[in-house]
């Protein structure tokens, strides 16, 4: 059955490089089963706008993940014309679990049916004092509970060579010779078939480079005449990894919802979730730092929240912001529409 509807669908550039075949499917179900179907193919955002401010009377589809519904929800509100517009996506991507909490279907068939035959459903959304939007859930810090990424410093060692990230994990400088011992940057490198094991045990033919510099040190260092040994200096590691213990550790930060102080800066917490609710208003979750029994969280539902404090990142769906001071959310209750299956 043709819907008569007169569609625009924009194809996030990465969806395409993505899954390709997904992106045809999804062209192809929209085409046949709607009146008239406009197909844009931005290659960046500008474009990506340019194509959603342009669409005149056409129901806008959008094809890619998460962060594709986040920019397209983001454009129209800064349009202003979120609230008289009927949004569809067809996810396709790695990131989907926005997609997936909104009741969007993962499967590019399924979702472009129910884009098609679906209905319109009307959805919260906090609005921040900058004019950023959240769809789903908005956590302080910015990545609880997650160990932040290690910090690497590479060291130039041995003649001075400064070693890069991704080789020097295969790649062991000779502190006291000056020697490169074994580069294994090929297609055959590494623990695989064919390739030398990093523990140095011999799994193929680049064993003898990891022999020959060694025999040949020892033999030099034997010669008469030959410089004697430097003892008064200590090997170095040619790379040193730093990495911080826990997690993002306890903030503190004073909420404040409808202008009622739940926590002060005087009470570390361990976390802060602020959520819409299905029936209006935000939930909010406070997660104060637990000193011998397991504390307690706060719960609270209102229109607004105000977080303060020192400067703290916070993760708003898949997209990180900050470090800012102060942030209010605010909800606005039914400002977006999202086309879900009937």
């Amino acid at each position: 059955m043709v819907t008569p509807d007169q569609l625009l669908v924009v194809i996030d550039p990465l969806a395409r490089r993505t899954d390709g075949e997904a992106v045809r499917i999804a062209k192809d179900v929209l085409s046949a089963g709607a009146a008239s179907t406009k197909v844009c193919l931005p290659e960046g955002q500008e474009e990506f706008a340019r194509a959603l401010s342009r669409r005149g009377s056409r129901r806008p589809v959008v094809v890619g993940d998460d962060r594709t519904l986040l920019r397209t929800v983001a454009l129209l509100h800064r349009q202003r014309e979120l609230a008289a517009c009927a949004l569809s996506l067809v996810p396709v991507g790695s990131a989907l679990g926005l997609a997936r909490s909104l009741g969007v279907p993962t499967g590019t068939v399924a979702a472009a049916r129910a884009a098609l035959d679906g209905v319109e459903r009307r959805l919260d959304l906090l609005v921040d004092d900058s004019d950023g939007v959240v769809l789903g859930t908005l956590r302080i810090p910015a990545l609880p509970g997650a160990a932040p990424p290690e910090t690497e410093t590479n060291m130039g060692v041995g003649m001075g060579m400064g070693m890069d990230a991704d080789m020097d994990a295969d790649m062991e400088v000779g502190m006291d010779s000056g020697l490169v011992r074994d580069v294994d940057v090929g297609p055959d490198s590494g623990s695989g078939a064919g390739g030398a094991s990093r523990d140095g045990s011999s799994a193929g033919h680049h064993f003898w480079l990891r022999a020959w510099p060694q025999s040949l040190v020892r033999t030099l260092s034997t010669r008469p005449g030959s410089r004697p040994a430097r003892t008064g200096r200590l090997p170095r590691p040619s790379r040193i990894r730093v990495v911080n213990g826990g997690g993002a550790g306890p903030s503190r930060l004073r909420v404040e919802v409808d202008g009622v102080m739940l926590v002060d800066l005087d009470q570390p917490v361990e976390a802060v979730s602020i959520t819409p609710c299905p029936h209006g208003g935000a939930d909010v979750e406070i997660r104060p730092v637990s000193v011998g029994a397991e504390a307690t969280a706060l719960h609270a539902v209102g229109r607004r929240v105000t977080v303060s404090g020192a400067d703290f990142r916070y993760r708003a769906d898949s997209l990180v912001a900050g470090p800012v001071r102060t942030r209010t959310w605010t909800v606005r209750e039914g400002a977006w529409g999202l086309t879900l299956p009937k």
